[in-house]
């Protein structure tokens, strides 16, 4: 222990009392100063809430999976063009077409170029800046039924037939994760803020200028769901749970179909119960993107509805072995481009579908 930490002695002075007294003040006074540091070096222990757990390198690596336009974060793998038609063929082409030309989702392929024409055509290959963008998104959320399912090396191979379909990669081109980021796409150099999002001919999102000092005393902010964009994914209304308002929609401003949603601050209130609706087969067969490769009459990719029918007209057994082709896909039967599964297709809602198509598509 240092003399300096020690408890003051009484001392004789020749100068009197009053003088061992500092003396001692000014002991403990030095004692407490070299004692501070040592109690601000003390780490302040966390608050305890008594839930929750810290997680582990696994759990955080789990969610770590963003992929930046340098290519940081791209994991080791490599896919060709070819391997990525075949897994897209199956697993893609229900929604986006066989050719990236979409049945009821956004369309993947095509308009490269267009944008600053007087028909703007937005597709993957004509708006996308980056391909790693391409990347992230088919890694982090396709397919839609079962999304974060794809390995890398599928990722790489459909990002690499997706980009073919817009002819910027050739037929035999491959990517892993040194190539991917050198990738320049058309629309490299394209994004701009001199117009609205989404219109040439809107004013920009964001106009004023930066402000530092003297700023105005009310600040609002305030959001838009422009008329053009309104049900361009169908009734948003009836994809959303009733949770709340929907912000930047008045009630007064409902979709284009005609649902409302109440403004913001209003008190909801439940519905009344509708009696359920007979299914639409016309509808499920849309909606299991069946459409995008056959027609009510004609061959499109497969053959017609109507030619289905009159192929299994009177063979009892049609129904229940369509109706599992549906949801496990095949080949073969109408030629050698194969057609993907639908697993997620209820084997009800299969045979609902099935029974529409062998009594004609009416």
């Amino acid at each position: 222990m240092s003399r300096c930490s020690e408890a003051p002695r009484a001392v004789v002075s020749p100068k009197g009392p009053g003088v061992v007294a500092v003396a001692g003040v000014y002991a403990a006074l030095v004692a407490v100063l070299v004692a501070l540091p040592v109690l601000a070096a003390e780490p302040k222990a966390a608050p305890k809430y008594g839930f929750g757990q810290a997680p582990t390198a696994e759990q955080v690596a789990a969610w770590d999976i963003d992929v930046r336009p340098d290519g940081k974060g791209l994991p080791p793998g490599r896919g060709t063009v070819a391997e990525g038609q075949a897994i897209y063929d199956v697993k893609c082409a229900s929604c986006h077409g066989t050719f990236g030309e979409s049945t009821d989702y956004m369309a993947i392929a095509g308009g490269v170029g267009s944008l600053k024409t007087d028909q703007p055509m937005r597709t993957t290959g004509s708006k996308l800046a980056h391909a790693t963008t391409l990347w992230d998104y088919i890694n982090r959320a396709m397919p839609f039924t079962n999304p974060k399912t794809l390995t890398p090396n599928e990722v790489y191979a459909l990002t690499a037939y997706v980009l073919h379909l817009s002819d910027i990669l050739p037929a035999d081109a491959a990517l892993d994760r040194e190539s991917l980021p050198k990738l320049k796409l058309p629309n490299r150099d394209g994004f701009t803020t001199d117009h609205g999002f989404m219109r040439r001919d809107g004013k920009p999102d964001v106009m004023n200028t930066l402000c530092m000092t003297n700023c105005g005393g009310e600040v609002r902010l305030s959001s838009e769901y422009p008329d053009y964009a309104r049900d361009s994914h169908g009734n948003l209304a009836e994809q959303t749970r009733d949770l709340g308002p929907v912000e930047g929609t008045g009630a007064s401003r409902g979709t284009r179909s005609g649902s409302t949603v109440a403004a913001a601050g209003a008190p909801a209130t439940a519905a009344p119960a509708k009696p359920a609706a007979a299914a639409d087969p016309a509808a499920m067969v849309k909606q299991a993107g069946c459409t995008a490769c056959h027609a009510v009459a004609s061959r499109v990719v497969g053959p017609g509805f109507r030619e289905i029918a009159a192929k299994y007209a009177g063979d009892g057994s049609a129904e229940a072995k369509l109706a599992a082709k549906v949801r496990s896909g095949g080949v073969g039967a109408w030629g050698q481009i194969p057609m993907p599964p639908q697993a997620q297709v209820k084997e009800a809602d299969a045979r609902t579908m099935v029974q529409w198509i062998l009594g004609g598509a009416k």
